[in-house]
């Protein structure tokens, strides 16, 4: 896949000081490079701007703040500066920068509970440090910040918005666009992240490549859609050379999430797909999609030759957690067929402590939550450290679903970007088992890795959701309105 690095908070300022030293410029002098490639991205979103209001923190990030509010003074646009915290505690680049600005305009003032009022806000309270709930007027400053109508740019990063996790402490400015610096934060890509940041901009300042390539990043961002599925196909192909994907699942009254599943693993590129579900609906299965076989299965002997003919086996979607249920998942996992565990076989898994490599673990934060024995809102507070703690103790891959997906394997992790709010509908995690299903089996003979499959199909199933959504709207997204964008997607590039 393609991706570019994501860092900790913790790295982004190992960065900087790396900056400093390789180009032996000041940190003031790196603070005016931020400052001025902010004031470039506002300028080029918002021309015709003619006043600001520039909410300052103490620290570095206000120090960025006031280089923005100087250089909008020199470009004659009307400069409301808001203060927050002691002066007195200020000191360094911050109070260079400061004290820089009041040459040239004494128009700053301290947060009195006033409303914002102009052509855009700049948020620059809090940068990457922030570890502890936001309160008292810093809170309420960024509430006022929020309640205006009008557009509000995050420098580096959202205030109020963790920078590892993406999670909010307390309470975060919600804005349009966020312009970061040097480093990508990986906080700004996941959970609350996605929503806060809005647009995210990327500056470099000019910083050296060999400067980033000191430090290993904590995670990456998938870039696009890339990889050796996409290539055409050789003109002497045959059907087994694309997979045979073995879907089990479907308990009585929940045959449309394995339908959902196998029409997906069809349409994504499978060369054969099977379904063994319960007989009560078997002989009906496929009315709507022929090309599927389907049997009906009363207990897990009748799963063994099945096992044998399949390349990879997807269990859970509609399995529900009868005995049957269990049965069915005991069998499934009892082979070294590469697995994709979804939905309630992950609730009958939380139950086993079960450990093996060649999986793929597909939870949404209330399975991730029975993995681990811990609350939704417990994983949704460090996503990319609880899908490592998941792939810990189960082994394979963990795909955390959610905005934002997280995929890690024992020795990376990766973020995706893409997908949308319309995708918070049923059925959409059956579509990315049947997805990732096919995947794996199309992939056998390149020999990947298979958190690099995984980050493929994720990205290939939210690709489509995005496309689904541009061509009818996020309000009213069904799962199965994806699945003619997985084949056209699948085959941009061949």
């Amino acid at each position: 896949m393609k991706t570019f690095p994501l860092y900790s908070a913790a790295q982004t300022r190992d960065l900087d000081a790396l900056c400093i030293a390789d180009e032996k410029i000041s940190g003031y002098s790196l603070m005016q490079r931020a400052g001025q490639a902010a004031f470039n991205a506002i300028i080029k979103c918002w021309p015709d701007i003619k006043s600001m209001t520039v909410v300052c923190g103490i620290g570095n990030n206000g120090g960025d703040g006031y280089v923005i509010a100087q250089l909008a003074i020199e470009h004659e646009i009307y400069v409301n500066l808001i203060q927050l915290g002691d002066l007195s505690n200020q000191s360094g680049d911050a109070s260079l920068a400061r004290q820089a600005l009041e040459k040239i305009s004494t128009n700053m003032e301290p947060f009195n509970h006033q409303q914002f009022d102009s052509d855009l806000i700049v948020d620059a309270i809090f940068g990457t440090g922030l570890t502890r709930e936001v309160g008292d007027d810093w809170a309420k400053a960024i509430t006022a910040i929020n309640r205006s109508n009008c557009p509000i740019v995050a420098i580096d990063i959202p205030s109020g918005l963790h920078a590892d996790t993406g999670s909010i402490l307390g309470c975060a400015v919600n804005a349009d666009t966020t312009v970061t610096f040097i480093g990508r934060k990986q906080g700004l890509y996941t959970g609350e992240g996605k929503q806060l940041c809005g647009e995210i901009l990327f500056e470099d300042l000019n910083v050296s490549h060999h400067v980033t390539q000191k430090i290993d990043p904590a995670s990456y961002c998938i870039d696009a859609l890339s990889g050796p599925l996409l290539e055409k196909r050789l003109a002497n192909s045959h059907k087994k050379d694309f997979g045979h994907v073995l879907l089990v699942g479907g308990a009585p009254g929940m045959r449309g999430a394995i339908q959902l599943a196998a029409h997906a693993a069809l349409r994504s590129g499978a060369g054969l797909v099977t379904v063994a579900t319960h007989p009560d609906h078997a002989a009906y299965f496929n009315i709507a999609i022929p090309e599927i076989m389907v049997l009906g299965i009363d207990n897990q002997n009748d799963l063994h030759s099945l096992m044998d003919r399949a390349d990879t086996i997807v269990i859970g979607p509609g399995l529900g957690q009868t005995q049957w249920s269990k049965e069915l998942f005991s069998r499934a996992v009892s082979g070294d067929h590469p697995l994709v565990v979804d939905a309630d076989a992950l609730n009958i898994l939380a139950t086993q402590k079960l450990k093996r490599d060649n999986w793929i673990l597909t939870p949404h934060p209330g399975e991730a939550s029975r993995l681990l024995g811990t609350s939704p809102s417990e994983i949704q507070s460090d996503r990319y450290g609880m899908a490592k703690k998941i792939q810990n103790n189960y082994g394979g891959v963990c795909v955390l679903k959610g905005s934002g997906t997280i995929i890690h394997d024992n020795d990376k992790t990766m973020v995706c970007p893409f997908g949308n709010p319309g995708m918070a509908t049923a059925g959409m995690g059956d579509v990315l088992a049947g997805v990732l299903g096919s995947v794996i089996g199309q992939s056998r003979s390149y020999k990947l890795p298979l958190g690099e499959v995984a980050a493929f199909a994720v990205s290939l199933h939210s690709l489509a959701g995005d496309r689904a959504s541009i061509a009818g709207g996020e309000k009213g997204l069904m799962a199965s309105d994806l699945i003619p964008y997985l084949r056209l997607l699948i085959n941009e590039c061949a």
